[in-house]
């Protein structure tokens, strides 16, 4: 039935990293029929298929790293591919990933093109097990059954989440969603090879560091969060020697840089190394959706998620994802954050 008959999408389920891939997979299992394929405007690519061991969704393994539906790295286009663009430590690159009969099929352009590709099982979650976890909740067990193609991703590049995490500290995801469309849009370069329209790759560390303070301004980035980027990105190098720590080094690692906390350390390593037991604390809703689900306790903090979430331990991250992808909320009892544009002030 769950093949059949998938959730419908919530505002949960996408904060749980699920984005709909056109013509994709249903159920967690490769496949789907070819649409049509966007326009060639650059040579063929490197290329290079992978057949996972087990079920992929594309769309749930490559979702974490969608930052909003207007994301000029990330795109999902009609044949059925997730396409992404990534500023590599050979350079700037453009990769297409597609799933049929069981195959993957990855194709990349640009300068990192090889990088992208050497790396392309373990992004999509081939260093993951997904055996190792152990329902201990139905509603776990349920939300597992229903997205059998559930992977961790594994990026290996620890700026390319970092930034946006930082700009999603204390604002609403419309605020932070917009910041990084219109910063990589006007400061980062068009992405290699054929690309759908208005896709870019992020700036480098020291474009970053040259953005003048009036465009964080205009981006609506407040001094707090545009000062810690550029703390980040001065150290970006030492930064990105984290991706060979273990999570919880690396989290240390990134956590020296003023500014950055427990959240956004977790939100980072939970993408960069496929961290499954990195819990984001700090949150302001993850507490009470996870209290609710597991314990009909609205009003849990921290303290109380991380008890409930200690029978998952080692693999808490994975639990509240398959928590927040069962689309099992509590009823909004309270006004929305407020948006706050200080572009406009």
């Amino acid at each position: 039935m769950s093949g059949r008959f998938a959730p419908r999408p919530t505002r949960t389920t996408v904060r749980g990293g699920h984005v709909a891939v056109p013509g994709g997979t249903r159920g967690g299992a490769p496949g789907g029929a070819a649409g049509v394929v966007p326009r060639q405007t650059a040579g063929p690519g490197h290329v290079r298929t992978w057949t996972p061991d087990g079920p992929l969704d594309l769309g749930l393994v490559l979702g974490p790293l969608r930052r909003g539906p207007g994301d000029p790295t990330f795109r999902t286009t009609p044949d059925g591919s997730v396409w992404r663009t990534s500023r590599t430590p050979a350079g700037p690159g453009t990769l297409r990933v597609s799933a049929r009969g069981g195959e993957v099929r990855g194709e990349a352009w640009g300068p990192g093109a090889d990088w992208l590709l050497d790396r392309l099982p373990e992004l999509l979650g081939a260093a993951d097990d997904p055996g190792a976890f152990e329902p201990r909740h139905r509603l776990v067990a349920l939300a597992r059954h229903r997205r059998p193609g559930l992977r961790l991703v594994r990026t290996g590049l620890v700026m390319e989440s970092l930034i946006p995490s930082v700009l999603e500290q204390k604002v609403t995801t419309d605020e932070a969603y917009r910041a990084w469309r219109l910063l990589v849009r006007k400061f980062g370069e068009p992405a290699p090879g054929p690309a759908p329209e208005r896709m870019y790759v992020m700036p480098a560390p020291r474009t970053w560091a040259l953005i003048p303070s009036w465009e964080w301004h205009r981006a609506g980035v407040d001094d707090k969060r545009a000062g810690t980027i550029l703390r980040a990105v001065r150290v970006a190098a030492r930064l990105e020697e984290a991706v060979g720590f273990d999570p919880v080094g690396a989290q240390r690692r990134l956590e020296l840089v003023p500014g950055v906390g427990p959240w956004t350390s977790a939100e980072v390593v939970q993408r960069s190394h496929g961290a499954a037991d990195s819990v984001t604390v700090g949150d302001l809703h993850l507490p009470g959706i996870v209290g609710y689900a597991l314990a009909g306790d609205r009003d849990a903090d921290d303290s109380v998620m991380l008890e409930l979430l200690e029978p998952y331990a080692g693999q808490r991250h994975r639990a509240a994802r398959l928590i927040l992808l069962s689309g099992r909320t509590p009823p909004r009892r309270t006004p929305k954050m407020p948006r706050t544009d200080i572009g406009l002030l």
